[in-house]
């Protein structure tokens, strides 16, 4: 599949393998990577490996892929054995929003208690 690479895009480079990065499942559209400052015990990255630059953009343009984004993140969940004691999968949409990498993708954390609401 095209990852549809955007040259600037911190994840398009780890997408293809010119940054490193923890990675803890690939699909043939997704990649899953440990968060370099982790909010919580487990805390995984999991995006697309086409270029989009947030969740609804994502969606609009490739709605399967943005399922595979929730599969894989259930995935990772199940793997990290989070599903018994319970995770949470995040989107930021924008910068008002916590987005930094505006690069659809999904926050997967537990491993510890986690408080609603957040922020």
């Amino acid at each position: 599949m095209a990852t549809e690479a955007q040259a600037d895009c911190l994840f398009c480079k780890i997408v293809t393998g010119d940054v490193p990065a923890t990675i803890v499942r690939e699909t043939e559209t997704t990649v899953a990577f440990r968060d370099i400052n982790p909010q919580a015990p487990t805390h995984v990255l999991v995006i697309p490996k086409v270029h989009r630059p947030d969740i609804a953009a994502l969606a609009a343009s490739h709605p399967q892929i943005a399922a595979d984004v929730l599969t894989t993140a259930g995935e990772v969940a199940a793997m990290e054995d989070l599903v018994d004691s319970g995770y949470r999968v995040v989107f930021n949409t924008g910068s008002g929003a916590g987005q930094t990498v505006f690069h659809a993708h999904a926050h997967l954390l537990g491993g510890r208690g986690l408080n609603w609401p957040p922020g």
